[in-house]
């Protein structure tokens, strides 16, 4: 498998178009001109689940581009898999997308031949394409429907920054215009229509779900492709399950059903990873900053293999939990939000703002129970309180007249960073004891360095009290 980013933007043309000479916009020095014929098969489940999170998957053959490829969202455009052509999806392709198809089978759902006119820009004598302009002229057919029309794509290489503000002018004067649909499945198999949000307050509560939904999906990908989108995953999850419970009044319970404890079960599970690696980046700077004569015993040793015995199972966990019926239930609830959002009807911006403020008022009661208290236990509950108050608060920016809401968020903000700080260093605390202990009691080891590791995370905690008390005035 091999992976390209695709940034490209997608223009409608009619049979008059005439591709208008872009050459000066890139810079170019040299064009490379010829027609490539294509075939694209796409696949989906039969409920459209792929296409529900902005994933395609086509089987191309042809003159150019042959294979099988799976197009996901990315920051800058989109990231493209490819794999070698095959009668049937690739086991590896599938295995991919099990959490975004809810492990249902993919079927084809629409074809699409496309005659494509090809326009390579090279710049400063080089054989890398700089940019490409593509013609297409297109003939789609799904079930009985059937189409053609004429695009126009033009897809930036990877030394491009930005399409040129001039390319666009001409394209605009040649009489093109921004392509209405993000596919060609799009445009041949339109995705089903969502009910259109009821006023600007169901508008942004719905902007906020979707963004950690995309998230999650983001994560799940990435997490079958071996990457480590662990940290992400599980903020994404965090924000969902404290809106869950700071706006309950206001969702639908039949569409949110149990979501909130199975989404604390899998962000425990990746937690488990998350405190490794945290503690694994925390241990290694400190023994770093110690003098030499300091570090007494295999110091590195212990806590790589320490941290690796508790980082393998708690990956391979995760990995069962993606494969099992649970965790593919927390991905169908998502799944149907993106058709039928939680949001119950008539919610106002009143309303939200209300729940909003009420998560803020309980931040500071526990803000001021951890500081009478002065116990890590009181101090974690006020971490969790000032995370929803914050993240309760960023969804309230979308909102009109916003300015108090923004404040809000750099509020709380600050507490839920000090008072994360302090939870590593309890967290650490007891880790660091634990080693100790244990290279105090081993042939060849010494337990003085973790004593020293630990006294570290004692003072950084008490610091962090400090902090807290010195944020709240």
């Amino acid at each position: 498998m091999r992976e390209v980013l695709e940034r490209e933007d997608k223009w409608d043309v009619d049979d008059r178009f005439e591709v208008p000479d872009l050459a000066s916009c890139f810079g170019a020095a040299r064009i490379d001109e010829d027609t490539v014929d294509l075939v694209s098969e796409y696949y989906d489940t039969r409920e459209r689940d792929l296409q529900a999170h902005r994933v395609l998957v086509r089987r191309r053959s042809g003159e150019d581009d042959t294979g099988w490829q799976v197009k996901l969202p990315a920051a800058d455009g989109r990231m493209e898999l490819h794999w070698p052509l095959t009668d049937k999806p690739p086991k590896s392709l599938l295995d991919l997308l099990v959490g975004v198809s809810l492990g249902k089978p993919l079927d084809q759902v629409a074809t699409v031949h496309t005659v494509r006119g090809r326009h390579r820009f090279h710049v400063d004598g080089s054989d890398e394409v700089y940019a490409e302009l593509v013609d297409d002229r297109v003939r789609a057919w799904a079930g009985d429907r059937l189409l053609a029309w004429r695009e126009v794509e033009v897809e930036l290489g990877p030394a491009a920054r930005s399409m040129p503000k001039a390319a666009v002018k001409r394209l605009r004067a040649a009489g093109a215009r921004p392509s209405r649909y993000p596919s060609k499945l799009a445009h041949v198999l339109p995705p089903p229509p969502q009910p259109e949000p009821e006023s600007t307050a169901a508008r942004v509560f719905t902007e906020y779900l979707d963004a950690q939904v995309d998230a999650i999906v983001a994560g799940d990908i990435g997490l079958r492709r071996g990457q480590d989108p662990i940290h992400d995953t599980r903020v994404a999850m965090r924000r969902l399950r404290s809106t869950l419970r700071v706006f309950a009044q206001l969702l639908d319970d039949s569409a949110v059903g149990d979501l909130e404890d199975e989404l604390k079960w899998f962000a425990g599970l990746l937690g488990e990873v998350r405190d490794c690696q945290v503690q694994r980046q925390r241990f290694t700077e400190a023994i770093d900053e110690l003098p030499v004569d300091l570090v007494l015993g295999p110091v590195r040793s212990r806590v790589h293999h320490d941290l690796q015995a508790v980082e393998l199972p708690a990956r391979a966990a995760v990995a069962e939990a993606m494969d099992s019926p649970r965790y593919l239930a927390i991905l169908a609830v998502l799944r149907r939000w993106r058709d039928q959002p939680p949001l119950r009807p008539g919610a106002t911006a009143a309303q939200i703002r209300a729940a909003s403020k009420k998560a803020q008022r309980k931040a500071d009661r526990r803000l001021a129970a951890a500081m009478a208290d002065d116990v890590p236990t009181a101090w974690h509950r006020a971490r969790k309180a000032c995370k929803r108050a914050r993240y309760a608060a960023e969804l309230c920016t979308g909102l009109p007249g916003s300015t108090k809401a923004t404040r809000m968020v750099k509020h709380y903000k600050q507490f839920q960073s000090v008072l994360g700080d302090h939870q590593d260093a309890v967290v650490a605390e007891e880790t660091l004891r634990r080693m100790g202990v244990a290279a105090g009691t081993t042939v060849g080891e010494n337990g003085f360095t973790f004593g020293l590791l630990l006294a570290r995370e004692q003072r950084i905690a008490q610091e962090c009290r400090a902090k807290a008390r010195e944020l709240a005035g």
